[in-house]
């Protein structure tokens, strides 16, 4: 693996541009080239990196300066772009959720363990430093054994049958767009699937859901209340609760604090006065695996992705919602 990692963006979207602001953050990292369907979307974002702007997907993935495949489409074409660079031996970093449902997943999994080559679900949470001090915190035991997790993640967007978030055939809606960080969170914090899941959705006009709530519960009896929303603004807040203590992580999907409490009293904190968003602690996480040659992540593994898409998938059953391409 080269000294400095060239990434290939497929997509030229809103979340691409904000990771590439944040790939000046790293030293041995830089953008190689961008993908998109728009010749100039390709170009506005690429030029002033000095990186390739393609129109043709696997010319892209076939650029030797391209080391690494960063996929940053819509939900519902995550597995196929993956796929691609997986198949063309390119390691991949694939946005979340990792795919629409857990057959999708499995199938993204299959095909890395094929090609023996990476892949990760990029849920960016879990690398953070103010993440990695809350489970240090939880793993020794500061708020005693972990009985309850609640986390939200809603906002406010206007209904727009054409935007991503209310198209079904995009794999809209408010669970795959932000209530996975929650689920995931929880994942995270009890290490394994739920063994009951209890939901509840209301549905835009365009037939995705608008927001949700659910109930999960572990094997030794932990729970966890989620919420999403893409109609409603949250606190956007993780509480972790066990028979000590608790611990609040303010905007947990992208921190920057959190507060240990033992009792009611303030044990300790954990601020993080970064730099950017905080992308690059993902992307230095999988150069880190790909210079080891690890072929997953410790802390997103294959097997909890699928575990978190099943989970995913258990809600979405339990309210009637089929995608299009699903049908």
């Amino acid at each position: 693996m080269n000294s400095v990692i060239g990434w290939g963006f497929i997509g030229a979207g809103g979340i691409t541009k904000r990771v590439i602001n944040d790939l000046k953050e790293m030293k041995d990292g830089r953008l190689a080239a961008v993908y998109s369907r728009t010749g100039a979307n390709a170009e506005q974002l690429a030029t002033p990196y000095g990186a390739k702007a393609y129109t043709d997907c696997e010319m892209m993935i076939r650029d030797p300066e391209v080391d690494a495949i960063y996929v940053a489409t819509p939900h519902h074409l995550h597995m196929e772009h993956a796929c691609l660079a997986l198949t063309l031996g390119k390691p991949v970093l694939c946005e979340k959720p990792l795919a629409p449902n857990a057959a999708q997943v499995r199938a993204m999994v299959e095909k890395s363990r094929e090609t023996g080559t990476y892949l990760m679900e990029a849920m960016w949470t879990r690398f953070f430093p103010v993440t990695r001090k809350v489970m240090q915190w939880v793993s020794e035991g500061a708020i005693g054994d972990v009985h309850y997790l609640t986390a939200d993640f809603g906002f406010s967007a206007s209904e727009n049958p054409e935007s991503r978030l209310f198209n079904p055939a995009t794999a809209g809606g408010s669970l795959l767009d932000v209530g996975v960080y929650a689920v995931s969170y929880a994942s995270m914090i009890f290490g394994s699937k739920p063994v009951e899941v209890l939901s509840r959705s209301r549905s835009a006009s365009t037939g995705v859901d608008s927001r949700m709530a659910c109930l999960l519960e572990y094997e030794n009896g932990q729970m966890a209340s989620l919420f999403s929303s893409i109609s409603t603004s949250t606190p956007q807040e993780v509480r972790i609760i066990g028979t000590k203590g608790h611990i609040e992580v303010p905007r947990f999907w992208s921190p920057t604090e959190a507060r240990l409490f033992v009792g009611n009293q303030l044990a300790d904190e954990c601020k993080d006065a970064r730099v950017g968003e905080g992308f690059r602690f993902e992307f230095e996480a999988v150069q880190e695996d790909l210079r080891a040659g690890r072929k997953e992540n410790a802390l997103m593994t294959h097997d909890e992705s699928i575990a978190i898409a099943e989970t995913l998938d258990q809600l979405r059953a339990q309210w009637g919602l089929v995608y299009p391409f699903e049908a």
